[in-house]
């Protein structure tokens, strides 16, 4: 055989090098090298797989999309109440047990979340707390007396228990760490805007459609979902799950559905304020049960030992403290502009949609805040500021412009999204990827108590208006107190913050890595000077010697 034949390009070889130039090997050859280990994989552009490059922005959307569904749906049956309580024959009122209902499965179950997560995988229980949402949503679509739309609104919270916190964790597992704070913000939206947009979207569907759409709009949204999570999250699993602590979930579920139900109930007047009172009681000692057992026990369903990391305790007491104040804002100013100022649900819903605005405006920007001032400094400030904006509304009346009204919470809606983000991601900036699920049921509780102490205090405000001014009907007056008091605990979170350490979260943020540059520069600037001086004392010796 010629020797020219063996130098002959094969036609495939000829074809791939043409295609993509510049590649090195061909291409079952190099595939062969990496098979077996000897090269790493470097792939041209052309033939890179798309979804590494995309997976810092997949993935939170796929978490986001989750939560927004969940996050809207808890909100978006307030106003569409009478119109179901109409058509399935009960009242308005006795419907109210659909939306503690949902409250109260949340709270019970969101202990369990993390075991369950390490026990069968994040991706695995997120698609299917999708699934069984879904499968609350068509229950209450298809439901003909109070009892069945109770029974689907617990399974609906079952579903929403577990996507939250494991949605977090997907995230957290899924997400290098430099990228976390962009994440985080599209992650963070959706429990800023959805309280928000949920009531007037709720008035919409069912004024110009019919109720029953509100839930099953829910069906498409958790099948795409499904989809996407069980395709492009990868399916991590721990590989020693932790004993499940039964009895630890049984108190930890008695205090905490005591404690959010009779705080959520507080703000809806279903029940006497000594039966609200009990409830918080009851769970308060289970609450302290718990703790006295959780000491006692390896694998805690809620690790509060956890809370000595610096940056876990700011997030979950300041935390707590901002979100209490900002809770209470998505039930009070819907009651100011429908009870006070005079406008229609939908109208309200307008109004208050603003927020959202800032809030989707605000991520893109975080993650350059936070690199640039470090979390310590910009929460501890943004903390204040939002408060501000917060007091603001206190200043609203009948008068004031709703354009003016629009531009303050388009601007407090920015810089409540950028706290909620900067809280959300130094929660675990010190938190080992083996503690991470403990990390996000921590912090899922604590926000559902935050948010439900919000509504508490801002109705308790109100009504302790109305007493102390003798007023037997509710009007625009009545609301600013409630709003000074809420900014003023929302403040206080202020002080929480301050005590990080100055570095915190600085692997995150990427504000470590811009000091580690300027040390590296002032280092090379002082040895070059140093270099120059000693080369002019040389010099300056031998002239001397000479």
């Amino acid at each position: 055989m010629a020797v020219g034949a063996f130098s002959r390009e094969p036609e495939w070889a000829r074809e791939e090098r043409t295609r993509h130039k510049g590649f090195r090997y061909a291409t079952p050859f190099r595939n062969g090298l990496h098979d077996s280990g000897m090269i790493q994989p470097d792939w041209p552009a052309a033939l890179s797989p798309p979804f590494p490059m995309d997976k810092q922005r997949l993935i939170p959307l796929i978490v986001a999309t989750a939560l927004f569904m969940e996050n809207m749906d808890s909100t978006v049956i307030a106003t569409s109440l009478p119109a179901i309580a109409a058509d399935i024959g009960t009242s308005p009122l006795t419907l109210k047990l659909a939306i503690t209902s949902y409250l109260l499965s949340l709270a019970v179950f969101i202990p369990a979340s993390g075991w369950t997560a390490d026990r069968f995988g994040p991706r695995l229980v997120f698609a299917s707390a999708i699934g069984v949402f879904m499968l609350g949503s068509i229950g209450c679509a298809l439901s003909q007396s109070v009892t069945h739309f109770v029974i689907a609104r617990i399974v609906q919270g079952l579903g929403g228990a577990m996507m939250t916190p494991v949605g977090r964790l997907v995230l957290l597992r899924s997400i290098d760490k430099r990228a976390l704070v962009n994440a985080m913000a599209w992650v963070t939206v959706p429990a800023l805007i959805g309280p928000v947009i949920g009531p007037p979207l709720g008035g919409f569907i069912t004024t110009y459609f019919s109720w029953h759409w509100i839930f099953l709009i829910n069906i498409p949204i958790g099948l795409l979902g499904i989809f996407l999570a069980l395709k492009y999250i990868d399916p991590i699993k721990s590989e020693d799950p932790e004993r499940f602590d039964l009895y630890g979930l049984v108190l930890a579920g008695i205090g905490l559905a005591g404690i959010a139900f009779g705080l959520s109930v507080a703000g809806l007047n279903l029940l006497p304020w000594t039966v609200v009172a009990a409830l918080v009681g009851v769970g308060s000692i289970s609450m302290t049960l718990y703790v006295m057992h959780a000491r006692r026990t390896g694998s805690p369903v809620l690790d509060f030992s956890m809370l000595r990391l610096p940056t876990l305790r700011a997030a979950i007491i300041g935390g707590f403290l901002f979100r209490l104040g900002i809770g209470a804002l998505p039930f009070l100013l819907p009651l100011l502009m429908q009870v006070g100022f005079g406008l229609s649900p939908f109208q309200s819903g307008l109004v208050t949609f603003a927020s959202a605005v800032g809030a989707m405006g605000m991520k893109t920007l975080a993650a350059r805040i936070i690199r640039t001032f470090g979390f310590r400094n910009m929460m501890t400030a943004n903390a204040l500021i939002s408060t501000v904006f917060l007091a603001a509304c206190a200043l609203f009346t009948v008068n004031t412009p709703l354009l003016l009204i629009m531009i303050i919470l388009v601007v407090g809606g920015f810089f409540r999204s950028l706290e909620f983000t900067a809280i959300n991601t130094v929660a675990y900036a010190e938190v080992e990827s083996a503690q991470m699920s403990r990390a996000t049921t921590l912090v899922s509780v604590n926000q559902q108590l935050a948010l439900s102490a919000g509504v508490a205090v801002g109705a308790f405000s109100v009504e302790s208006t109305m007493l102390l001014r003798h007023a037997t009907e509710l009007d625009a007056t009545m609301f600013p107190p409630a709003f000074i008091v809420v900014s003023i605990i929302s403040s206080a979170s202020a002080w929480f913050f301050w005590q990080m350490p100055a570095d915190a979260g600085h692997e995150i943020s990427g504000r470590k890595a811009v000091e580690i540059s300027s040390r590296r520069e002032a280092a090379r600037s002082a040895a070059s000077a140093a270099v120059k001086t000693a080369t002019e004392e040389t010099q300056n010796a031998r002239d001397q010697r000479l």
